[in-house]
């Protein structure tokens, strides 16, 4: 028979409450008060009312690891795909994109690119994406283009590249927004494709653009890199196409209106 190990003083005298909290169940010391007058008005056996206690913190705990997942993906705001407004495009693939949301792409390690005018909700369905992932317990990261590129830069200059190469390798979903806002360098356009290249085959990208392919020789300042990003995204991402007028425009005039 199991010797049975040497408990604390401290340890030995103290209530539930304390103990659950001590050994990381904190959900279940919240609640074990209200779980033991249920237990005893409906007269549970002791199994129940085990399950109900793993059930809580099991369920508190998932939170905490969206909450986690969701904070370091570096959303600027969390968008679900439930809040976005199907009914403002004039053209959108609608069921492709609701399809996207059982995930299958990470699997096979493909992406999107959502392509379309300013103020027509790429960033909204490409974050809404990013925080499904989330839910599900993807590793995501979501980032600016430019700040992306202003980031590894100034990690080439501080000779940490490498590591700072790493935050935008590793997560299994990459969101990269505004590709054409602002044109990148030489350096700019070459440490893009290096973050493409060593995604390529290995995680998903989605991507979120209001230039077409072919104006892309402008935003990478050369025709050769963007062919080869081009190349690359085109293999295993699909174009998600989205014609309307700007959503904020429409809503400004309809706020002055008020």
């Amino acid at each position: 028979m199991p010797r049975r190990p040497r408990i604390a003083p401290e340890i030995e005298k103290a209530d539930l409450k304390t103990l659950l909290h001590y050994v990381g169940l904190h959900m279940a010391a919240e609640s074990h008060d209200d779980l033991l007058a249920q237990a005893a008005q409906g007269n549970w056996p002791h199994k129940k009312l085990l399950e109900e206690l793993a059930s809580r913190e099991a369920a508190a705990k998932k939170e905490r690891s969206v909450q986690n997942r969701v904070a370091q993906a570096h959303f600027p705001v969390v968008k679900t795909i439930d809040s976005f407004d199907f009914s403002w495009p004039k053209s959108i693939p609608k069921e492709q994109i609701l399809a996207a949301h059982s995930l299958d792409f990470l699997e096979r390690h493909e992406g999107f690119i959502f392509y379309g005018d300013p103020g027509t909700g790429k960033s909204h369905l490409a974050s809404a994406l990013g925080y499904t992932a989330c839910m599900r317990g993807v590793r995501t990261r979501f980032a600016l283009a430019i700040d992306m590129i202003n980031d590894l830069q100034e990690a080439a200059k501080d000779r940490r590249l490498t590591k700072a190469m790493q935050v935008y390798r590793q997560p299994k979903l990459l969101i990269i927004d505004e590709i054409g806002y602002l044109p990148f360098d030489q350096t700019g356009s070459d440490l893009f494709f290096q973050v493409i290249s060593a995604r390529y085959e290995r995680g998903s990208t989605l991507l979120t653009t209001n230039e077409p392919f072919k104006n892309w020789g402008r935003v990478f300042t050369n025709n050769t890199v963007a062919s080869a990003v081009i190349d690359r995204l085109a293999h295993h991402n699909e174009l998600i196409r989205i014609v309307g007028d700007s959503y904020r425009a429409h809503h400004r005039k309809a706020s002055r209106k008020q």
